[in-house]
């Protein structure tokens, strides 16, 4: 068979020149200016031939590892019934993140966003011993959720193809072996794309499950915040856990104080009121630390009910929105409106706190003694949860539930206590990592792949067991693997990029070589085509720019911004025996004889990844 270059004048490509209206990162653009993808609706692409070729070699890593660890290949549907996700209950608790649809017959179907029930019930109905596991399988699929703000072109999409993995061990052990097994090939796939990593400690979110940890790039756009030390520990910031203070003695402690406070809405009014008209004992100011802010929440759950609830916390730190979104999982969380506050009047808007004069407003029933007796619990109906820093004996300066009035010295388990802790402020730089190992800093970063420990939970509700060696049924223990292909295309195109396009890794360049007929005439383009073959049949993938009315600035141009490392351009030089040799990620041009310039792409001699 003769093996022929692609040629740029029949590849299906049209570059652009200027950046697509709705990008807003430099890999959506580049992608599309390239012509590697090609928006269809909000969120969903259309692939073109280079983009396939880019994605393949990507797909191509990820099963070579996979396959090297003795996971098998499978493919599922992307349209699934919805009796396996009403038995896991995942068809209510995904809310509106999920496309719905129905069948002539009126049967429901959906979009699968995630494919752990079917996984499940195909090893249910083929397997039924111990011998049968351990087991890993896996699919590289293309997954469908409705992101209320699809952006970032494949950053964040709302069609994206994902290479997922479970594992089934009926052992605690095996699993433990399993998951180390996907660790270390993850490890694997990312050092061969070239892609640095960080592994953080994660939470599970609607998949539930034990241990859990997250391979995040770093990189400002990245949509996950995490903090490491350098002790080695490492999160995201919804699954670091804040260092609790020790208590601190009630006993001994003055009495809560009511204080006028007029337009104090704000913490910050609040702290300079404090410190002028009520300095402390000890010369120290009062700082925003030392107040207590409530913030007041609703949550609209999956049965469509409102609640209302509030969380206390210091009042120099923020709460964080992701954070939320965790802990109240799978209800949705919004602001309290004005309706809301006119619904709940014992709830003074700016001077909110658990307690007031008549006694608490907020939290569960204190004890008491002689001098502070039991107070009853709040009547409001309100949950009250505190972040983890509100612990026994410390003393606030919060809302005294009366318009322009704070009370100050407000202890907590003596005046007011919390229906539980939650952990949903801020992380700063310069907290204590929780294992011990010093201060955290703080790092933005983008989610490549995911692995966790899911238990028992999906094969309990769908009835996964197997007989053990003594014959007794028991219930498989599942991991789940997960990697964003092309999700990982396009932080590869972040990763390697200049200001005149896209930089491929050699590996997952859409071709080896790029060759360049650089003027019109007849003869360069027969070098330029006769340079093409040799390296064609040498094993090479070549891009050949044949295009005869284009000028070489053009040419120059969409080499550029296509991105292929190697290129080769043959221009006047060739007459006397010479081509130019360009390393895209250097910048570098060299010239090279024609003669040598095939074994010196071979060999790799030179240095173009």
């Amino acid at each position: 068979m003769v093996v022929v270059p692609t040629r740029l004048s029949q590849l299906f490509v049209r570059t652009l020149r200027e950046d697509p209206a709705d990008a807003e990162v430099a890999s959506h653009r580049l992608l599309v200016r390239a012509g590697y993808i090609r928006r269809q609706a909000p969120g969903v692409f259309a692939w073109l031939p280079l983009g396939l070729r880019v994605r393949r070699k990507i797909e191509a890593i990820i099963r070579d590892e996979m396959d090297g660890v003795g996971a098998q290949e499978v493919h599922f549907p992307a349209l699934l019934p919805r009796e396996p996700y009403e038995a896991s209950g995942r068809w209510t608790k995904y809310g509106d993140g999920i496309f719905r649809l129905q069948d002539r017959k009126g049967a429901d179907y959906l979009l699968a966003p995630t494919h752990e029930e079917v996984f499940t019930l195909l090893v249910k109905d083929l397997y039924g011993s111990y011998k049968d596991l351990p087991l890993t399988i896996y699919q590289i699929q293309d997954k469908y959720r409705d992101e209320a703000r699809p952006r970032a072109g494949l950053l964040r999409g709302r069609e994206f193809t994902m290479k997922d993995a479970y594992s089934f061990d009926y052992t605690d052990a095996g699993l433990d072996l399993s998951y180390q097994g996907q660790r270390d090939a993850y490890e694997r796939i990312f050092q061969r794309l070239g892609l640095e990593y960080v592994i953080v400690n994660a939470d599970s979110g609607l998949m539930g499950g034990a241990r859990s940890e997250e391979f995040l790039h770093p990189t400002v756009i990245g949509e996950d915040t995490f903090v490491r030390t350098d002790g080695g520990y490492a999160a995201n910031v919804e699954a670091f856990r804040t260092v609790v203070p020790a208590s601190i003695p009630l006993e001994g402690q003055a009495g809560a104080v009511v204080h006028d406070s007029p337009d104090t809405p704000t913490i910050a009014t609040l702290v300079d009121l404090a410190n002028t008209s009520h300095p402390r004992d000890d010369g120290r100011l009062w700082t925003a630390a030392d107040t207590l802010k409530v913030v007041v929440l609703a949550l609209r759950h999956l049965d469509g009910t409102r609640e209302i609830v509030s969380v206390g916390l210091p009042g120099d730190r923020e709460v964080d929105l992701k954070r939320i979104e965790v802990a109240f999982t799978p209800s949705d969380v919004e602001a309290a409106t004005e309706d809301d506050f006119a619904a709940n009047p014992l709830l003074t808007k700016g001077y909110i706190g658990p307690w007031s004069p008549a006694g608490p407003v907020l939290g569960g029933d204190v004890g008491g003694d002689a001098k502070h007796p039991a107070v009853p619990r709040s009547t409001t109906g309100i949950r009250f949860f505190l972040d983890p820093r509100v612990v026994d004996g410390t003393a606030w300066i919060t809302g005294a539930n009366e318009d322009q009035k704070h009370v100050f010295g407000l202890v907590a388990g003596r005046d007011f206590t919390g229906d539980s802790f939650l952990e949903v402020s801020e992380v700063r730089a310069g907290d204590e990592a929780p294992d011990g190992s010093g201060p955290i800093e703080v790092a933005r970063g983008m989610e490549i792949g995911h692995v966790f420990q899911l238990g028992r939970f999906f094969a309990e509700t769908l009835g996964l067991k197997v007989l053990d060696e003594n014959g007794k049924l028991v219930t498989v223990t599942m991991g789940s693997y997960g990697i964003g292909v092309t999700r990982i295309m396009a932080v590869l195109a972040e990763a390697n990029n200049d200001a005149k396009g896209l930089i491929w890794p050699k590996n997952i360049a859409p071709f080896d070589v790029h060759v360049i007929a650089a003027t019109k005439e007849a003869e360069i383009h027969a070098a330029a085509e006769s340079l093409a073959a040799a390296l064609e049949a040498r094993g090479q993938d070549v891009l050949l720019d044949d295009r005869p009315k284009v000028s070489a600035g053009v040419k120059f141009g969409d080499a550029e911004l296509l991105g292929v490392p190697t290129i080769i351009i043959v221009g006047r030089g060739a007459a006397e025996g010479n081509v130019e040799l360009w390393d895209r990620r250097s910048g570098d041009r060299t010239s090279v004889a024609l003669t040598d310039i095939v074994d010196l792409i071979v060999a790799g001699d030179r240095e173009v990844v």
